[in-house]
């Protein structure tokens, strides 16, 4: 049976401009459930190797994202500890598609509305290749942390609760 062929996003067009390998892959959606977690056992990989981009608020830094496993739990004393600001907080539901023009369950670090700081949590670099949102709900982009970093200016840094 011959594989069905994935639309490019945005954010594979910007990796590709940039000589960025990677793949896409393709997962069912389910509306009532868009969790990073369901993702990874549908793609049938450790949580731990698929990230979910959070948008955030810092009062010194304003918008940035956040790249942490599916598995974790944001730390947003240490994402405003990362951008140099004293608090951070995750920006509401209703801010995140006006802000990066992604939607819920669809958001990536890379080739936004604009092009915010990104946080990308240094467990990353355990693996040799992480999978994080092509963009749109139930693409999945799968390539190496560093190129990740290197594509959007992400900085590696400690983003979770023990």
């Amino acid at each position: 049976m011959p594989r069905e062929k994935i639309a490019k996003t945005n954010a594979a067009r910007l990796l590709d401009r940039q000589g960025v390998p990677y793949a896409l892959h393709r997962v069912e959606v389910d509306e009532r459930d868009l969790s990073a977690l369901t993702v990874a056992a549908r793609l049938g990989v450790d949580p731990a190797q698929v990230f979910k981009t959070l948008v955030a608020r810092a009062d010194r830094a304003g918008v940035i994202m956040a790249c942490i496993p599916a598995c974790a739990e944001l730390d947003p004393r240490a994402l405003a500890s990362a951008c140099g600001s004293r608090h951070a907080e995750l920006v509401p539901l209703a801010e995140v598609r006006p802000l990066t023009g992604y939607v819920r369950g669809g958001c990536s670090p890379l080739a936004g509305k604009k092009a915010y700081p990104v946080f990308l949590d240094e467990s990353a670099l355990l693996w040799e290749r992480i999978f994080l949102s092509a963009g749109l709900r139930g693409v999945q982009l799968e390539l190496a942390p560093r190129d990740v970093a290197a594509a959007c200016g992400a900085v590696f840094v400690k983003l979770t609760r023990e």
